[in-house]
């Protein structure tokens, strides 16, 4: 059996092509949209990909799913199983719909549904048989499930679905998946999860990318709850200071519901002619994406401009700041090459942002302006309408700037009835990164923004207070 985990460190995301050596076979479980990581891995290998599933709809990140079907034949393997409302729709409407014990089999390699509710109503995890060694599961595939040292959150769906208290089932149904599923494998059984630390789909990821039954057994933070089958006790931990969920995942969950759209195999990115570039910007026709660290930035950019720093979270960043259901002009990247600007494209692509119009490696020539910031000292010494801080209500609850509101950023540009209509806005962040971003959103919707020079940091730092007194 060749099992290969494909790691995501942007979204956090990882996914994994399982595949049997004798025939040749292979299966994609939970792919993310830009596919031809996975093309290329199969013929590395000299592998057919036959067959592609997911755990769940997701919430973070645009399936690729059916992407990966339409691009190699593959049969698609979806759940049935949630009930009516959690069904998937026409997109999937050639998948072949699992329920609980149903079997996929590619040669020796057998992976067996296992419905396990609570992060969604219609979750599967997969038990993998590797049927040349043993005739026993030895894999257990929990998507958003079981993490390492964690679980999946069961309040997305109230957060990103429109649902209206469903955590409090959710959270009572992962306590019965945990009983009645997972505790009932062997302790040997390798649990391969489809996020790691960074994720927004659980509060307490561990960065290890594997686990096993057994250790999540034995030192899991739930374990004793289900120990004890302290079922309330489980509860009230779990549902307690979850992080935000993002305003975008529910444009995801709409979107893997009924199907992403199909992509097709992509050409490169044009460059863009500096004249033609800066009178589209004059015009406003185009959106610039400076891809540049926040100190650049704040020496001069584009107006207008959205700031997502560099490519390895340009999908989190840019899916704060760049709604495709209400924005429609095209983008274009600031990118030394072809080959970068095609990689953050492909991130981009991950959480449906598909109007990149192509490229440019200068800003010589367009007309710059300096964003306004402030330094930490000097708070007190301007008018303002709002201190916001942009963090996650977590890290605010752990300490702020006195005075200040929260609305973290991946939030922020859907909630902009909290923010005051006119008037100045201070904002900061920890150290200025998810500032400059969220900033940027901002000002390009019509707010008077002023960045805190370096942040948080730089407030304990000048004021010489410590984080924990912050409040």
């Amino acid at each position: 059996m060749l099992l290969e985990r494909l790691y995501d460190d942007d979204l956090a995301h990882a996914s994994y092509l399982i595949g049997c050596q004798r025939n040749g076979e292979a299966i994609v479980v939970d792919p993310r949209r830009d596919v031809q990581v996975y093309l290329d891995l199969a013929a590395k290998h000299g592998m057919t990909i036959t067959a592609v599933t997911e755990t769940h709809i997701h919430a973070d990140y645009l399936s690729g799913t059916r992407e990966l079907a339409a691009r190699t034949g593959a049969t698609m393997y979806v759940s049935a199983e949630g009930g009516p409302d959690w069904q998937y729709g026409s997109g999937f409407d050639d998948a072949t719909r699992m329920v609980h014990g149903q079997r996929i089999t590619l040669g020796n390699i057998a992976l067996e549904a296992v419905h396990t509710p609570g992060h969604t109503p219609e979750h599967l995890s997969f038990l993998v048989t590797d049927g040349a060694a043993t005739s026993d599961p030895g894999y257990f595939l929990s998507g958003d499930f079981v993490f390492v040292g964690d679980i999946g959150r069961p309040d997305l769906l109230d957060e990103a679905a429109g649902g209206i208290d469903t955590r409090f089932q959710g959270a009572r149904d992962l306590f019965a998946s945990l009983r009645d599923r997972f505790l009932t494998l062997p302790d040997y059984v390798q649990v391969l999860p489809a996020h790691g630390s960074g994720s927004a789909c659980g509060k307490a990821l561990g960065a290890v990318p594997t686990s096993t039954v057994g250790y999540e057994r034995r030192f899991a933070w739930w374990a004793p709850y289900l120990a004890a089958g302290d079922e309330q006790g489980f509860i009230n931990s779990l549902l307690d200071d979850q992080p935000d969920a993002h305003a975008y995942f529910a444009r995801m969950k709409r979107q893997n519901r009924t199907g992403p759209a199909l992509l097709g195999k992509l050409a490169p990115l044009p460059q863009i002619d500096a004249s033609d570039l800066s009178a589209a910007l004059e015009e406003d026709s185009v959106i610039l994406i400076d891809t540049r660290h926040h100190a650049q930035v704040h020496q001069g950019t584009v107006p207008g401009a959205l700031n997502v720093p560099g490519e390895a979270k340009a999908a989190s960043y840019a899916a704060w700041v760049y709604d495709p259901e209400t924005e429609t002009r095209p983008l274009v990247i600031l990118a030394d090459s072809t080959d970068a600007a095609g990689r953050f494209r492909d991130h981009l692509l991950r959480v449906g942002i598909d109007a990149v119009h192509g490229f440019t490696d200068t800003l010589d020539g367009l007309r710059l302006v300096q964003p306004k910031t402030i330094a930490p000292t000097d708070i007190d010494q301007v008018e303002h309408a709002l201190l916001l801080d942009v963090r996650n209500r977590t890290e605010y609850n752990a300490g702020h700037i006195p005075g200040a509101a929260q609305l973290s950023g991946g939030r922020a540009l859907w909630h902009t009835d909290e923010l005051p209509s006119s008037g100045v806005i201070l904002t900061y962040c920890q150290s200025g990164v998810r500032n400059s971003v969220v900033a940027s959103a901002l000002r390009r919707a019509g707010h008077d923004v002023i960045e805190i020079d370096g942040s948080y940091r730089a407030w304990l730092a000048a004021t010489a207070q410590p984080a924990a007194n912050a409040a």
